[in-house]
């Protein structure tokens, strides 16, 4: 079971971000948040939020009977797009203006489980039916 959590508008340009998101991308939930604690940059710290929140997401999805330690959760996909961008402009020599453009991104992030949940064990083999005997509107009885 996977669980999804966006982080939107980031005051940061998505280039930075991408930086730490690299870090990250595929390990362990308890191996990312390590590595985000001991990382010096402050996607870090955004980014350790939407891990937890990822985290409790899916607990929540289980109806919170379930704790992510006992399933191995790991950052399946992580990525961070641009966002909108800000426009300023600020005073320049000669009455001109010079524009400043502040950039923002989003940060998608998915988790999911390495050890199947109790319900997940069959897969979907519920989802068929075996028929025996199929019968049809031609069919003659003798």
């Amino acid at each position: 079971m996977e669980a999804v959590a966006k982080l939107r508008n980031v005051p940061m340009s998505a280039r930075k971000m991408r930086l730490v998101v690299d870090l990250i991308r595929g390990q362990r939930v308890d191996e990312a948040l390590d590595t985000l604690r001991y990382t010096k940059k402050e996607a870090a710290v955004w980014l350790e939020k939407l891990v937890l929140s990822a985290v409790a997401n899916w607990e929540y999805k289980l109806g919170g009977a379930e704790s992510a330690d006992d399933y191995e959760l790991y950052i399946e996909t992580i990525f961070a797009d641009q966002g909108t961008m800000l426009k300023r402009f600020r005073p320049a020599p000669h009455g001109r203006a010079h524009r400043i453009r502040k950039h923002t991104c989003h940060v998608t992030l998915v988790v999911e489980n390495r050890i199947p949940l109790p319900d997940q064990d069959q897969g979907d083999a519920e989802d068929y039916v075996e028929v025996d005997e199929v019968e049809t509107e031609n069919s003659v009885e003798e």
